[in-house]
C-alpha cells in the first residue's frame, strides 16, 4: 500500500498572509486530493477563506503552525440546503463543509478562527442595542431572530458517514461551531472550542445523527456547549429522523449553557450515554428541554460520573422551555412579504401531537459544588415536567449537590432517589418565569471578559444536610 499523496494549497496559489483570499487555491488542493484520496496540508501562515467543501477520502490537515481564518464576505458562503435550529431551509454554507461524503478526516493541531465579532454585531448590534434582536423583540418576533440573522457555521458535516474531526482548535465562531446533521459513524475528539462570545455560538450540535462519539473535548461558548437535536415542530415531525446512539465522554465544559438534549426533539432522541465529564462555571449542567407542543421523545439516557463546579442549575429538565422563542405568531401589523422561513416555522402541527415523552433517565455518581466566592443563581434541581405529560422513571443515585436553593421538582412520575445528598442554604427566593431564561446570562455578562478558562479540577460536595 502506497503512502497518501500530500497537497499544499501554496502549489495552487495560496498566499497565507491573512489578507489575500485563499479560498480558490485551498479548494483546488482539496479537489486534487479527492482524486487520490490524499491529504491537504496547511502549514506556516494564516489562510483567509470562505466556504470549503471536502470530498470523500480526503484528510484535511491543519498543522499547528497554520490558521484558517474566515472572510467577512457574505457572498463567500453560498446558500445550501440544510437544517437550522430544527427547521430545514437554505442557509449559508459553513467555513468547512463535509456534505454527502464518507471517510473524511479533519486533523492537526492548528486553529480555525471564525472571526465572529463581525457577525455577532448583526445580532446584538455594536452597542448591544441596535442589532436584529432588539428590533425583533420590539416587533414581537423573538422567535424569528435566530433564523433571520444568517451567519455561517464553522464546520458542517451533513449527509455523511465515517467522518473524524480530531485535534484542532476553533475560536470565535460566527454561529454554531460544529454541526453534525443527518450523518452516521462520527467522531469528534481532542477538539478545543473557546472565545465564542457571540449569540448562538453552540459548541457541538448533534442533529438527527446515529453512532456519534464526542471525547476529550474542551468547550467554552455563549450557548449550549453540546446540544442533541432532532427537528422542530411540524417540519421536524415530517422529517422524522431520530438522533440515537450518542456517547459523550471525558469532556470538560467551561463557559456556556451546558450539555442539552433539546429543545428541538420532534424526531426523537434515544440511547444517549454521557459519562466522565466536568462542568466548570457553565449556567446549566445536564439539561433536557422541549416545548409543550413539540412531540417527539427523549428516552434511555444515562449520565454517570459527572463533576460540576459553580454551575447554577446542575440538573435541569424543562418541558415547556422559553415560550417566547417557541411560540410562533406573526404580528397582525406586519406588512410586506412573509419570508419562507417564517412560513415553515408557522406550519400547523398535525392533529393529535402530544407533548414530548421523557422517560428512563438515569443520573448516577454526580457531584456539584460552589466556591465560596460564587454569587450567581443556584438551584439544586430545575425539574419542571408537565402535569398532563409527566417525566417517567427518573433515577438519581449517589448524587451530591451543594446549592443556595432547592429549586423545584414538578411533574415527575416514578422518581427514584437513592443516596442523594443535598446542602441547601435557604428557601427559594424567586418563582421562575419560563421566559426569564436569560437571568443567569445577565449575571454572567457582568462578570465576563472572556469565557471562563476550563479547569480540570474535581469538586467535592460537602456533607449533605438532606439525604434520600
Amino acid at each position: 500500500m502506497t503512502d497518501r499523496k500530500d497537497f499544499d494549497p501554496r502549489t495552487f496559489g495560496a498566499v497565507a498572509d491573512g489578507s489575500s483570499d485563499d479560498t480558490r487555491a485551498i479548494q483546488s488542493a482539496i479537489d486534487a486530493a479527492a482524486v487520490h484520496s490524499g491529504r491537504v496540508i496547511l502549514r506556516g501562515g494564516t489562510f483567509l477563506t470562505g466556504s470549503l467543501f471536502l470530498a470523500s477520502g480526503v484528510d484535511f490537515h491543519l498543522d499547528e503552525s497554520a490558521v484558517l481564518a474566515a472572510t467577512f464576505d457574505q457572498d463567500a458562503y453560498p446558500n445550501t440546503p440544510s437544517r437550522i435550529a430544527g427547521v430545514e431551509m437554505s442557509w449559508p454554507a459553513a467555513i468547512l463543509n463535509v456534505i454527502g461524503a464518507e471517510n473524511v478526516t479533519v486533523t492537526g493541531g492548528g486553529l480555525i478562527d471564525g472571526r465572529g465579532s463581525h457577525w455577532w454585531d448583526q445580532f446584538w448590534g455594536p452597542d448591544g442595542k441596535s442589532g436584529l434582536l432588539n428590533e425583533y423583540e420590539e416587533r414581537g418576533l423573538r422567535w424569528a431572530t435566530d433564523y433571520d440573522c444568517r451567519r455561517p457555521r464553522v464546520i458542517l458535516v451533513q449527509g455523511s458517514s465515517r467522518v473524524t474531526i480530531q485535534g484542532i482548535s476553533i475560536k470565535r465562531s460566527p454561529f454554531w461551531t460544529v454541526h453534525l446533521l443527518y450523518s452516521n459513524d462520527l467522531t469528534v475528539a481532542d477538539v478545543r472550542i473557546d472565545e465564542n462570545l457571540g449569540p448562538s455560538t453552540d459548541g457541538i450540535d448533534i442533529d438527527s445523527c446515529a453512532r456519534v462519539v464526542i471525547e476529550r473535548c474542551e468547550i467554552s461558548c455563549a450557548d449550549d456547549n453540546i446540544s442533541i437535536k432532532s427537528g422542530r415542530d411540524a417540519n421536524g415531525l415530517r422529517v422524522d429522523r431520530v438522533c440515537e446512539d450518542i456517547d459523550i465522554r471525558h469532556c470538560v465544559f467551561g463557559e456556556g449553557v451546558g450539555l442539552a438534549l433539546g429543545s428541538e426533539v420532534s424526531g426523537g432522541v434515544r440511547n444517549v450515554r454521557i459519562h466522565d465529564v466536568e462542568f466548570d462555571g457553565t449556567d446549566y449542567g445536564i439539561r433536557f428541554k422541549s416545548s409543550r407542543a413539540r412531540g417527539g421523545f427523549i428516552t434511555d439516557v444515562s449520565v454517570e460520573r459527572v463533576t460540576l463546579r459553580d454551575v447554577a442549575y446542575p440538573i435541569s429538565l424543562q418541558l415547556n422551555w422559553y415560550p417566547l422563542y417557541n411560540t410562533i405568531t406573526v404580528p397582525e401589523d406586519h406588512s410586506g412579504e412573509i419570508p419562507e422561513s417564517w412560513r415553515v416555522l408557522s406550519e400547523p402541527l398535525p392533529e393529535g401531537v402530544r407533548p414530548t415523552v421523557v422517560r428512563d433517565i438515569a443520573i448516577v455518581d454526580v457531584t456539584s459544588d460552589l466556591d465560596e466566592s460564587y454569587d450567581g443563581p443556584s438551584w439544586a434541581f430545575d425539574i419542571d415536567g408537565l402535569p398532563d405529560a409527566p417525566i417517567h422513571r427518573l433515577r438519581l443515585e449517589n448524587v451530591s449537590l451543594r446549592a443556595r436553593e432547592l429549586g423545584r421538582i414538578i411533574g415527575v412520575r416514578d422518581l427514584d432517589l437513592s443516596g442523594v445528598r443535598l446542602e441547601i442554604e435557604h428557601a427559594n427566593t424567586v418563582d421562575p418565569n419560563p421566559n426569564d431564561h436569560s437571568l443567569h446570562h445577565q449575571w454572567r455578562a457582568r462578570h465576563r471578559t472572556l469565557p471562563r478558562t476550563v479547569r480540570r479540577t474535581s469538586a467535592s460536595a460537602r456533607a449533605g444536610e438532606v439525604s434520600f
